[in-house]
Protein backbone atom coordinates (compact mmCIF):
# COMPACT_ATOMS: atom_id res chain seq x y z
CA UNK A 1 0.00 0.00 0.00
CA UNK A 2 1.13 3.56 -0.55
CA UNK A 3 -0.05 6.90 0.76
CA UNK A 4 -1.74 9.48 -1.42
CA UNK A 5 -1.71 12.02 1.42
CA UNK A 6 -0.20 12.11 4.87
CA UNK A 7 -3.51 12.53 6.71
CA UNK A 8 -4.98 9.47 8.35
CA UNK A 9 -8.51 10.36 7.39
CA UNK A 10 -7.69 11.10 3.75
CA UNK A 11 -8.07 8.52 1.04
CA UNK A 12 -5.25 6.06 0.39
CA UNK A 13 -4.46 4.02 -2.66
CA UNK A 14 -3.64 0.30 -2.64
CA UNK A 15 -0.65 -0.84 -4.68
CA UNK A 16 -2.33 -4.16 -5.50
CA UNK A 17 -5.93 -3.01 -5.26
CA UNK A 18 -8.43 -4.55 -2.84
CA UNK A 19 -6.77 -7.99 -2.89
CA UNK A 20 -8.68 -10.79 -1.20
CA UNK A 21 -12.04 -9.09 -1.85
CA UNK A 22 -14.35 -11.91 -2.96
CA UNK A 23 -18.09 -12.31 -2.52
CA UNK A 24 -17.79 -15.81 -1.09
CA UNK A 25 -15.51 -14.44 1.66
CA UNK A 26 -18.00 -11.70 2.47
CA UNK A 27 -20.74 -14.35 2.78
CA UNK A 28 -19.05 -17.39 4.29
CA UNK A 29 -16.65 -15.85 6.83
CA UNK A 30 -19.33 -13.85 8.73
CA UNK A 31 -21.39 -17.05 9.06
CA UNK A 32 -18.40 -18.89 10.53
CA UNK A 33 -17.71 -15.96 12.85
CA UNK A 34 -21.33 -16.08 13.99
CA UNK A 35 -21.13 -19.81 14.72
CA UNK A 36 -17.87 -19.35 16.60
CA UNK A 37 -19.46 -16.56 18.61
CA UNK A 38 -22.52 -18.58 19.65
CA UNK A 39 -20.65 -21.82 20.40
CA UNK A 40 -17.81 -20.04 22.16
CA UNK A 41 -20.02 -17.82 24.32
CA UNK A 42 -22.23 -20.74 25.38
CA UNK A 43 -19.36 -23.17 26.00
CA UNK A 44 -17.07 -20.81 27.88
CA UNK A 45 -19.96 -19.36 29.91
CA UNK A 46 -20.87 -22.86 31.03
CA UNK A 47 -17.26 -23.52 32.05
CA UNK A 48 -17.19 -20.33 34.13
CA UNK A 49 -20.59 -21.04 35.71
CA UNK A 50 -19.81 -24.67 36.58
CA UNK A 51 -16.42 -23.88 38.11
CA UNK A 52 -17.76 -20.89 40.03
CA UNK A 53 -20.92 -22.59 41.31
CA UNK A 54 -19.78 -26.14 42.00
CA UNK A 55 -16.06 -26.80 41.60
CA UNK A 56 -14.70 -23.58 43.13
CA UNK A 57 -11.15 -22.27 42.76
CA UNK A 58 -9.49 -24.77 45.05
CA UNK A 59 -7.20 -26.47 42.54
CA UNK A 60 -4.54 -25.16 40.18
CA UNK A 61 -6.20 -26.73 37.13
CA UNK A 62 -9.57 -25.11 37.90
CA UNK A 63 -7.94 -21.67 38.21
CA UNK A 64 -6.16 -22.00 34.87
CA UNK A 65 -9.26 -23.37 33.09
CA UNK A 66 -11.42 -20.55 34.49
CA UNK A 67 -8.94 -17.89 33.34
CA UNK A 68 -8.71 -19.56 29.94
CA UNK A 69 -12.49 -19.40 29.58
CA UNK A 70 -12.58 -15.73 30.64
CA UNK A 71 -9.83 -14.97 28.13
CA UNK A 72 -11.85 -16.57 25.35
CA UNK A 73 -14.97 -14.67 26.39
CA UNK A 74 -13.18 -11.30 26.26
CA UNK A 75 -12.13 -12.07 22.72
CA UNK A 76 -15.45 -13.53 21.54
CA UNK A 77 -17.30 -10.26 22.22
CA UNK A 78 -15.35 -8.71 19.33
CA UNK A 79 -16.49 -11.31 16.79
CA UNK A 80 -19.78 -9.55 15.87
CA UNK A 81 -17.77 -6.47 14.86
CA UNK A 82 -15.36 -8.51 12.74
CA UNK A 83 -18.32 -10.34 11.18
CA UNK A 84 -19.92 -7.01 10.28
CA UNK A 85 -16.59 -5.74 8.97
CA UNK A 86 -16.29 -8.73 6.61
CA UNK A 87 -19.96 -8.89 5.60
CA UNK A 88 -19.91 -5.25 4.45
CA UNK A 89 -16.90 -5.79 2.19
CA UNK A 90 -14.21 -4.78 4.69
CA UNK A 91 -15.96 -1.60 5.76
CA UNK A 92 -15.40 -0.57 9.40
CA UNK A 93 -18.27 1.54 10.79
CA UNK A 94 -17.36 1.35 14.50
CA UNK A 95 -14.79 4.14 14.79
CA UNK A 96 -11.11 4.40 15.62
CA UNK A 97 -11.24 3.38 19.29
CA UNK A 98 -13.07 0.09 18.68
CA UNK A 99 -10.72 -0.60 15.76
CA UNK A 100 -7.71 -0.37 18.05
CA UNK A 101 -9.43 -2.15 20.96
CA UNK A 102 -10.73 -5.04 18.84
CA UNK A 103 -7.38 -5.61 17.13
CA UNK A 104 -5.64 -5.47 20.50
CA UNK A 105 -8.09 -7.96 22.04
CA UNK A 106 -7.48 -10.45 19.23
CA UNK A 107 -3.74 -10.51 19.93
CA UNK A 108 -4.38 -10.31 23.68
CA UNK A 109 -6.47 -13.49 23.47
CA UNK A 110 -3.83 -15.15 21.30
CA UNK A 111 -1.22 -14.70 24.03
CA UNK A 112 -3.42 -15.34 27.08
CA UNK A 113 -5.00 -18.45 25.54
CA UNK A 114 -1.69 -20.02 24.58
CA UNK A 115 0.00 -19.01 27.83
CA UNK A 116 -2.78 -20.57 29.92
CA UNK A 117 -2.65 -23.74 27.80
CA UNK A 118 1.09 -23.85 28.43
CA UNK A 119 0.57 -23.29 32.16
CA UNK A 120 -1.95 -26.16 32.21
CA UNK A 121 0.53 -28.41 30.42
CA UNK A 122 3.31 -27.60 32.90
CA UNK A 123 0.90 -28.15 35.81
CA UNK A 124 -0.12 -31.54 34.44
CA UNK A 125 3.53 -32.49 33.96
CA UNK A 126 4.39 -31.58 37.55
CA UNK A 127 1.27 -33.28 38.93
CA UNK A 128 1.84 -36.57 37.09
CA UNK A 129 5.62 -36.91 36.79
CA UNK A 130 6.65 -35.12 40.02
CA UNK A 131 3.53 -35.26 42.24
CA UNK A 132 5.31 -35.06 45.61
CA UNK A 133 8.19 -32.72 44.80
CA UNK A 134 5.86 -30.22 43.10
CA UNK A 135 3.43 -29.81 46.02
CA UNK A 136 5.09 -26.58 47.16
CA UNK A 137 4.81 -25.05 43.68
CA UNK A 138 1.34 -26.28 42.76
CA UNK A 139 -0.62 -24.15 45.23
CA UNK A 140 -3.63 -21.90 44.70
CA UNK A 141 -1.58 -18.83 45.63
CA UNK A 142 1.11 -19.54 43.04
CA UNK A 143 -1.54 -20.32 40.44
CA UNK A 144 -3.22 -16.96 41.00
CA UNK A 145 0.12 -15.16 40.83
CA UNK A 146 0.86 -16.98 37.57
CA UNK A 147 -2.49 -15.86 36.15
CA UNK A 148 -1.80 -12.22 37.05
CA UNK A 149 1.62 -12.41 35.39
CA UNK A 150 0.11 -13.97 32.26
CA UNK A 151 -2.60 -11.27 31.99
CA UNK A 152 -0.07 -8.45 32.43
CA UNK A 153 2.51 -9.94 30.07
CA UNK A 154 -0.11 -10.59 27.38
CA UNK A 155 -1.43 -7.03 27.76
CA UNK A 156 2.06 -5.58 27.25
CA UNK A 157 2.58 -7.74 24.16
CA UNK A 158 -0.78 -6.70 22.66
CA UNK A 159 -0.38 -2.93 23.15
CA UNK A 160 1.84 -2.39 20.05
CA UNK A 161 -0.77 -4.07 17.84
CA UNK A 162 -3.47 -1.74 19.14
CA UNK A 163 -1.26 1.32 18.66
CA UNK A 164 -0.44 0.65 15.01
CA UNK A 165 -4.09 0.05 14.08
CA UNK A 166 -6.22 2.84 12.66
CA UNK A 167 -9.20 3.55 10.41
CA UNK A 168 -8.24 4.34 6.82
CA UNK A 169 -10.41 5.66 3.99
CA UNK A 170 -9.94 3.54 0.89
CA UNK A 171 -12.73 5.30 -1.03
CA UNK A 172 -15.38 7.85 -0.15
CA UNK A 173 -17.59 5.16 1.35
CA UNK A 174 -15.12 2.40 2.44
CA UNK A 175 -13.26 2.67 5.73
CA UNK A 176 -10.85 -0.11 6.68
CA UNK A 177 -9.53 -1.03 10.13
CA UNK A 178 -5.90 -1.72 9.27
CA UNK A 179 -2.31 -1.03 10.21
CA UNK A 180 -0.80 2.43 9.92
CA UNK A 181 0.51 3.32 6.48
CA UNK A 182 4.14 4.34 6.13
CA UNK A 183 5.18 7.88 5.30
CA UNK A 184 8.56 9.18 4.24
CA UNK A 185 9.37 10.03 7.84
CA UNK A 186 8.32 6.82 9.61
CA UNK A 187 8.77 4.20 6.89
CA UNK A 188 11.81 2.44 8.39
CA UNK A 189 10.60 2.68 11.99
CA UNK A 190 7.17 1.28 11.09
CA UNK A 191 8.68 -1.58 9.09
CA UNK A 192 10.92 -2.56 12.03
CA UNK A 193 7.98 -2.34 14.42
CA UNK A 194 5.82 -4.55 12.19
CA UNK A 195 8.65 -7.07 11.93
CA UNK A 196 9.08 -7.14 15.71
CA UNK A 197 5.33 -7.63 16.25
CA UNK A 198 5.22 -10.42 13.67
CA UNK A 199 8.21 -12.21 15.18
CA UNK A 200 6.72 -12.00 18.69
CA UNK A 201 3.43 -13.36 17.39
CA UNK A 202 5.18 -16.32 15.74
CA UNK A 203 7.68 -17.07 18.50
CA UNK A 204 5.94 -16.15 21.77
CA UNK A 205 2.44 -16.73 20.41
CA UNK A 206 3.04 -20.16 18.90
CA UNK A 207 6.46 -21.75 18.48
CA UNK A 208 7.87 -21.51 22.02
CA UNK A 209 4.59 -22.50 23.79
CA UNK A 210 4.08 -25.34 21.32
CA UNK A 211 7.56 -26.75 22.03
CA UNK A 212 6.88 -26.54 25.79
CA UNK A 213 3.47 -28.22 25.45
CA UNK A 214 4.82 -31.03 23.26
CA UNK A 215 7.74 -31.59 25.63
CA UNK A 216 5.44 -31.77 28.67
CA UNK A 217 3.06 -34.22 27.05
CA UNK A 218 5.87 -36.42 25.78
CA UNK A 219 7.33 -36.63 29.30
CA UNK A 220 3.84 -37.32 30.70
CA UNK A 221 3.28 -40.08 28.16
CA UNK A 222 6.62 -41.69 28.97
CA UNK A 223 5.83 -41.63 32.69
CA UNK A 224 2.38 -43.13 32.16
CA UNK A 225 3.70 -45.88 29.91
CA UNK A 226 6.31 -46.74 32.54
CA UNK A 227 3.70 -46.85 35.28
CA UNK A 228 1.40 -49.00 33.14
CA UNK A 229 3.97 -51.81 33.13
CA UNK A 230 3.58 -52.01 36.91
CA UNK A 231 -0.20 -51.48 37.12
CA UNK A 232 -1.93 -53.33 34.30
CA UNK A 233 -5.37 -52.69 35.83
CA UNK A 234 -5.18 -48.94 35.22
CA UNK A 235 -4.68 -49.26 31.48
CA UNK A 236 -8.15 -48.09 30.43
CA UNK A 237 -8.02 -44.93 32.55
CA UNK A 238 -4.43 -44.24 31.44
CA UNK A 239 -5.55 -44.51 27.82
CA UNK A 240 -8.40 -42.09 28.48
CA UNK A 241 -6.05 -39.48 29.95
CA UNK A 242 -3.56 -39.94 27.11
CA UNK A 243 -6.37 -39.43 24.58
CA UNK A 244 -7.41 -36.25 26.38
CA UNK A 245 -3.87 -34.89 26.35
CA UNK A 246 -3.45 -35.84 22.68
CA UNK A 247 -6.72 -34.08 21.84
CA UNK A 248 -5.54 -30.89 23.52
CA UNK A 249 -2.27 -30.86 21.59
CA UNK A 250 -3.99 -31.75 18.31
CA UNK A 251 -6.61 -29.01 18.71
CA UNK A 252 -3.91 -26.45 19.49
CA UNK A 253 -1.85 -27.51 16.48
CA UNK A 254 -4.67 -27.75 13.94
CA UNK A 255 -6.26 -24.45 14.92
CA UNK A 256 -3.14 -22.29 14.88
CA UNK A 257 -0.72 -23.79 12.33
CA UNK A 258 -2.59 -22.64 9.16
CA UNK A 259 -2.79 -19.06 10.41
CA UNK A 260 0.83 -19.01 11.51
CA UNK A 261 2.00 -20.32 8.12
CA UNK A 262 0.16 -17.61 6.17
CA UNK A 263 1.16 -15.03 8.78
CA UNK A 264 4.81 -15.95 8.09
CA UNK A 265 4.21 -15.60 4.34
CA UNK A 266 2.58 -12.22 4.93
CA UNK A 267 5.56 -11.09 6.99
CA UNK A 268 7.96 -12.11 4.20
CA UNK A 269 5.98 -10.14 1.61
CA UNK A 270 6.08 -7.09 3.88
CA UNK A 271 9.87 -7.32 4.04
CA UNK A 272 10.18 -7.72 0.28
CA UNK A 273 11.16 -4.61 -1.66
CA UNK A 274 8.96 -5.55 -4.62
CA UNK A 275 5.24 -6.25 -4.37
CA UNK A 276 4.07 -9.50 -5.96
CA UNK A 277 0.35 -8.89 -6.31
CA UNK A 278 -0.38 -12.55 -7.19
CA UNK A 279 1.11 -13.82 -3.92
CA UNK A 280 -0.55 -11.02 -1.95
CA UNK A 281 -3.90 -12.01 -3.50
CA UNK A 282 -3.43 -15.63 -2.38
CA UNK A 283 -2.45 -14.60 1.14
CA UNK A 284 -5.28 -12.07 1.52
CA UNK A 285 -7.79 -14.63 0.24
CA UNK A 286 -6.63 -17.43 2.52
CA UNK A 287 -6.03 -15.32 5.63
CA UNK A 288 -9.74 -14.86 6.61
CA UNK A 289 -10.25 -18.63 6.57
CA UNK A 290 -7.10 -19.35 8.60
CA UNK A 291 -8.31 -16.74 11.10
CA UNK A 292 -11.66 -18.56 11.31
CA UNK A 293 -9.84 -21.79 12.14
CA UNK A 294 -7.67 -20.06 14.73
CA UNK A 295 -10.70 -18.41 16.33
CA UNK A 296 -12.36 -21.81 16.55
CA UNK A 297 -9.79 -22.70 19.21
CA UNK A 298 -11.82 -20.56 21.61
CA UNK A 299 -14.71 -22.98 21.05
CA UNK A 300 -12.60 -26.13 21.32
CA UNK A 301 -10.99 -25.25 24.66
CA UNK A 302 -14.15 -25.82 26.78
CA UNK A 303 -14.72 -29.17 25.05
CA UNK A 304 -11.18 -30.46 25.51
CA UNK A 305 -10.55 -29.17 29.03
CA UNK A 306 -14.06 -29.36 30.44
CA UNK A 307 -16.66 -31.50 28.75
CA UNK A 308 -14.50 -34.64 28.54
CA UNK A 309 -14.62 -34.93 32.35
CA UNK A 310 -17.42 -36.98 33.85
CA UNK A 311 -17.63 -34.77 36.95
CA UNK A 312 -17.84 -31.64 34.83
CA UNK A 313 -20.75 -33.14 32.89
CA UNK A 314 -22.50 -34.06 36.14
CA UNK A 315 -22.07 -30.54 37.51
CA UNK A 316 -23.19 -29.09 34.18
CA UNK A 317 -26.40 -31.10 34.35
CA UNK A 318 -26.93 -29.88 37.92
CA UNK A 319 -26.46 -26.31 36.70
CA UNK A 320 -28.91 -26.76 33.82
CA UNK A 321 -31.45 -28.32 36.18
CA UNK A 322 -30.90 -25.45 38.64
CA UNK A 323 -30.13 -27.77 41.52
CA UNK A 324 -30.23 -25.99 44.90
CA UNK A 325 -27.00 -25.43 46.76
CA UNK A 326 -28.37 -27.20 49.77
CA UNK A 327 -28.10 -30.62 48.13
CA UNK A 328 -24.61 -30.01 46.85
CA UNK A 329 -22.45 -33.11 46.81
CA UNK A 330 -18.71 -32.93 46.94
CA UNK A 331 -17.26 -33.56 43.49
CA UNK A 332 -13.67 -33.69 42.40
CA UNK A 333 -12.30 -30.92 40.23
CA UNK A 334 -11.77 -30.94 36.48
CA UNK A 335 -8.36 -32.47 37.07
CA UNK A 336 -9.66 -35.32 39.30
CA UNK A 337 -8.80 -38.07 36.86
CA UNK A 338 -5.35 -36.66 36.30
CA UNK A 339 -4.78 -36.14 40.03
CA UNK A 340 -5.69 -39.74 40.75
CA UNK A 341 -3.49 -40.82 37.90
CA UNK A 342 -0.63 -38.73 39.33
CA UNK A 343 -0.58 -40.92 42.44
CA UNK A 344 -0.70 -44.14 40.42
CA UNK A 345 2.00 -42.96 38.05
CA UNK A 346 4.33 -41.92 40.88
CA UNK A 347 3.56 -45.16 42.74
CA UNK A 348 4.39 -47.12 39.64
CA UNK A 349 7.62 -45.23 39.14
CA UNK A 350 8.63 -45.78 42.77
CA UNK A 351 7.82 -49.48 42.48
CA UNK A 352 10.00 -49.66 39.41
CA UNK A 353 12.86 -48.02 41.29
CA UNK A 354 12.41 -50.40 44.26
CA UNK A 355 12.38 -53.45 42.01
CA UNK A 356 15.63 -52.32 40.37
CA UNK A 357 17.22 -51.73 43.77
CA UNK A 358 16.20 -55.15 45.08
CA UNK A 359 17.54 -56.88 42.00
CA UNK A 360 20.86 -55.11 42.44
CA UNK A 361 21.06 -56.23 46.09
CA UNK A 362 20.54 -59.83 45.04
Amino acid sequence: MRNITTGVTDEIDLACGMSGSHEFIFTLVPIVYGCNFVIGIVGNSMVVAVIYCYMKLKTVANIFVLNLAVSDLTFLITLPMWATFTATGYHWPFGEFLCKASAGLVIFNLYTSIFFLTALSIDRYLAIVHPMRSLRLRTVLYARITCVVIWLFAFVLSVPTALIRDVHHITNYTKVCGILHPTVENSMILKKLLLAISLMKSLLGFLVPFVIIITCYCLIGRALLGARQIQKSSRSRDDEVLRMLAAAVLAFFLCWVPHQVFHLMQMLTQLSLERNCAIIEIIDTAMPFTICIAYFNSCVNPIVYGFVGNNFRKNLMRLLRCSPNGVRVSHPSISSKMSALSFRASEGLSLTAKSKASSEEK
